[in-house]
């Protein structure tokens, strides 16, 4: 399978025929619809996405179907209000904006909280991966990173993002067929019919087995569960946009309105995509009665056990698939944005032209190879990822809609509006490392949402009073 993966990658790095930056980075901003929209659809749903979608269902199933619906609903929100803008506009990467409307150092500044995501999603990737080698063919960790990362960025850095499109395209196909194939083999050992198992499910989960969102408490959502399963779901939805990978796909589309349609295709595509390992998570609950050391590992786990070899063989695939498409795109994401807004803004903006190649492509190697080190030296790489995702939300969502919509906004309020959100989410503390709170929140607080939200109202504020200031000194 990997070497099917080289092939492809070689055979679509062709196309990148000058190898220059808008060659490798957006695709020469000539890709087709279908191809685009099998992209993007596979660069959201990761090895995380499948994999935690099923760990979910051990504790619920609005916490189960919370990050596949949240995703989907990120692209589609992201189609509707800013692919055909940011498309129309000719940038390269989504730093771009920010670039025009507060400047090259300030743009850099803000890129970190980006590239930092994409570097540790990457690296979780990468654990993900490891781990499930490991369950299925008894793979040693660290020779599973390192081989299967070693691939990806190889054929990423020959063909850019057309590599990474016509991969992920292939990889995208295995996941539905691994995945469901291997449902009624693993029903029969709950009920012989998803009904049935269903049944089972809720006799154990009780109120947690509610398909819907939590809106009042019971024996299983008090109030701070609900407001944060809300508050999560907002950064789901609302940080899922102020992505490189996610603009990237964007920016390769051959116009605006082939940017909005694959985005809200994709979207769709993505909330579909949640229903297999959804269903894969419950069964493992019903078999397990519950009761599973380690949840993460549900669907491999199931694989091993519960299905022919065949069987567990493409639900390995599937999540392979799953896991290389989204890391490709992950390396060429925080590459683009290094070598474009870092190296070529700031560091040498008077490199020659033909030089521009073998920067992108040295900075997706050294990315990679971060990558690997960060996967197989730290533990706690899955929670990194998720601080870093609830940072972009939190600092860069208000940036880029400001950006883009006020043209009365400037850098002033960009770094007064991004300090401020920064200081009110750090004093909520961050249980993921036993961070202590400097502020006591009321336990229902939405701290996520309310530091976005204060970056959104301080920005066009502060940049209108600095101006009137500017104005009244002058006279």
């Amino acid at each position: 399978m990997y070497l099917i993966f080289l092939l492809i990658g070689w055979y679509a790095s062709k196309k990148v025929k000058k190898g220059s930056a808008s060659e490798i980075l957006v695709a020469g901003r000539s890709m087709p619809l279908l191809l685009a929209t099998l992209t993007m659809t596979a660069t959201w749903v990761d090895g995380g996405y499948i994999l935690g979608t099923a760990e979910s269902a051990f504790t619920s199933i609005p916490l189960a179907w919370q990050g596949g619906v949240g995703f989907g609903l990120s692209l589609i929100v992201g189609g509707i209000f800013f692919a055909s803008v940011m498309q129309k506009r000719g940038y390269t990467t989504f730093i771009d904006p920010f670039e025009e409307r507060f400047g090259k150092k300030w743009a850099a500044v803000l890129s970190i909280p980006a590239i930092l995501g994409e570097l540790f999603w990457s690296a979780e990737l990468l654990v993900a991966i490891g781990a499930t080698f490991g369950v299925i063919l008894n793979i040693d960790l660290s020779t599973a990173i390192i081989f299967s990362a070693a691939i990806v960025t190889l054929y990423t850095m020959i063909g850019g993002l057309w590599a990474v499109a016509y991969t992920d395209a292939f990889q995208l196909i295995l996941i539905p067929i691994g995945l469901i194939i291997a449902i009624p083999f693993v029903l029969h050992f709950t009920g012989t019919d998803l009904s049935t198992t269903w049944m089972h499910y809720k006799s154990i989960k009780g109120d947690a087995a509610s398909i819907f969102p939590p809106v009042h408490v019971n024996s299983f959502w008090n109030l701070q569960g609900i407001t944060t399963w809300w508050d999560i779901s907002i950064m789901l939805i609302l940080g899922g946009i102020p992505w490189n990978c996610y603009f990237q796909r964007v920016f390769s589309s051959k116009t605006p309105k082939i940017a909005r349609n694959q985005s809200i295709i994709a979207g769709i595509l993505t909330i579909l995509m949640t229903i297999p390992p959804l269903i894969l998570g419950v069964v493992a609950v019903v078999y397990w009665n519950g009761n599973l050391t380690e949840p993460a590992l549900a669907i491999p786990l199931l694989l091993e056990n519960l299905v022919p070899r065949w069987v567990a063989l493409l639900g390995l695939a599937a999540i392979v698939g799953a896991v290389t498409s989204s890391f490709s795109s992950s390396i060429l994401s925080a590459g683009s944005m290094f070598s474009w807004n870092w190296y070529l803004r700031l560091i040498a903006p008077k490199s020659q032209k033909r030089n521009i190649g073998k920067i992108i492509r040295l900075s997706i190697l050294s990315l990679g190879t971060a990558a690997i080190v960060i996967a197989l030296k730290v533990q706690s790489v899955q929670k990194l990822w998720y601080f870093t995702s609830d940072l972009v939300f939190v600092l860069l969502f208000p940036q880029l809609v400001i950006a883009l919509f006020d043209k009365k906004s400037n850098r002033i309020g960009s770094i007064v509006a991004f300090s401020v959100s920064l200081v009110l989410r750090a004093a909520g503390g961050e249980p993921l490392f036993a961070i202590p709170a400097l502020i006591n929140y009321p336990e229902w607080w939405p701290v996520r949402t309310i530091a976005a939200l204060a970056g959104l109202i301080l920005l066009p504020l502060v940049s209108r009073l600095v101006k009137q200031k500017n104005r009244a000194a002058v006279s």
